[in-house]
């Protein structure tokens, strides 16, 4: 809405410059920049008005009413069903995604392009649906926490990959499935080293910064109160208003999940001079996330993950496999489609698995390449290990 008002009041500048006495040629610059900032402010009033409805919806959903009338399910806004087909037809994946987190999901100044390990995770759908170079064909739409669900279900994104924690009111009051877990994670709270702050309960009547929207929020209230404790909870808009304003010293901790806490370490003045509290304030697993009521599509995104899994749990990896798809081992050749006919089953090819690593890699490969080893954050696997190696990731059965 403020971009409205200031659309509005340049518009009313330029017809006071233009009734002021501009030359001729001022006066129709003037005059056909009103016209477009007239229509710029007519789309931005649409597209306001548009999201306002699709989160009435979405409230009338969460009590089971539509258009004040009880029925007997939860509306649908989009056709559930119809993504493969949609995504087919434009040859384009829409990945709802950050554009703020470094090492998740981030605009690289540098590359100008996204990047991340949730990135990675669209980009792999979109070599399983598109094959060859379908890794290519990702539009990253980045979404703030309170519109990411309304986008899913409005159809404007194919996928939601943004760093989204399974919980069941999402699973089921926002008519969503989620196709598995991508990260484990747990959140946490970030503080200043010289602060005489050491756990959590030390926040005790102190300053907290958090994203509104998110489920940091609701998390670190129900664990205070759990402790018979009180904070102050400062919400803001999006994650890197929050954090600004922790940097500049205006909370005592900002919370989140610890993942993305390490990563936006580096988006600080001066990141040595703060760390993660060791606490656990609760359980985060994130994933990718659908709409409700089309299976097929949950199915591809969900075997997307396990060709992942699987392929790491088989050795199969980006580097090498062109020479492992040759090999005589049963199960690499099933995984990568040379003797199994498993795409098929989802509507997709067969070589769906194969097109993904060759592409993108397998999950250690975008683990490393984002939050591990090649990356700056050089994060431990722990939890998101596979289950032989200390971990819990657990490849299902590819057959």
């Amino acid at each position: 809405m403020h971009r409205i008002y200031t659309l509005t009041g340049l518009a009313s500048l330029i017809l006071i410059l233009v009734l002021g006495g501009c030359d001729q040629r001022e006066s129709r610059r003037a005059e056909v920049r009103l016209l477009e900032l007239t229509a710029e402010n007519e789309a931005l009033r649409t597209e306001n008005d548009s999201v306002k409805s699709i989160l009435t919806r979405m409230e009338n959903t969460r009590a089971g009413l539509l258009h004040q009338r009880v029925i007997s399910k939860p509306a649908i806004f989009h056709e559930a069903g119809e993504t493969l087909q949609s995504v087919r037809n434009r040859k384009v994946l829409l990945c709802g995604g950050n554009a703020d987190l470094p090492g998740f999901g981030y605009l690289s100044p540098d590359s100008g392009t996204f990047e991340g390990f949730d990135i990675d995770i669209c980009r792999a759908i979109a070599a399983a649906v598109l094959g060859e170079k379908g890794a290519e064909q990702v539009e990253v739409i980045p979404l703030t926490s309170k519109l990411r669900f309304a986008s899913l279900q409005s159809g404007r994104i194919d996928v939601l990959s943004r760093n989204t924690t399974w919980t069941l009111s999402r699973d089921t009051e926002f008519r969503t499935d989620y196709a598995g877990v991508t990260f484990y994670d747990g959140q946490g709270v970030l503080v200043r080293r010289d602060s005489d702050i050491r756990k959590v309960s030390d926040l005790r009547g102190k300053a907290v910064c958090v994203q509104a929207g998110s489920t940091s929020a609701s998390n670190i209230l129900d664990h205070f109160e759990s402790l018979g404790l009180t904070i102050e909870l400062r919400d803001f808009q999006d994650r890197i208003a929050a954090l600004k304003q922790y940097d500049e010293g205006g909370c005592d901790g900002y919370t989140g999940d610890k993942s993305s806490l390490i990563a936006q370490l580096s988006l600080l003045s001066n990141p040595e001079q703060h760390s993660v509290l060791l606490d656990d304030i609760s359980r985060e697993p994130l994933g990718p996330v659908v709409r409700h009521e089309d299976n097929n599509w949950k199915d591809i995104v969900a075997w997307t993950v396990q060709c992942l899994i699987n392929a790491e749990a088989l050795d199969v990896t980006r580097a090498n496999v062109q020479e492992r798809r040759e090999q005589d081992s049963i199960a690499i050749r099933r995984l990568l489609g040379k003797d199994s006919n498993l795409g098929e089953k989802m509507g997709i090819s067969n070589d769906f698995c194969y097109q993904i690593i060759n592409q993108i890699g397998n999950y250690k490969d975008i683990y490393n390449r984002h939050l591990g080893t090649g990356s700056p954050f050089n994060l431990p696997r722990g939890l998101n290990a596979l289950y032989t190696d200390g971990g819990i990731l657990y490849p299902m059965p590819f057959k």
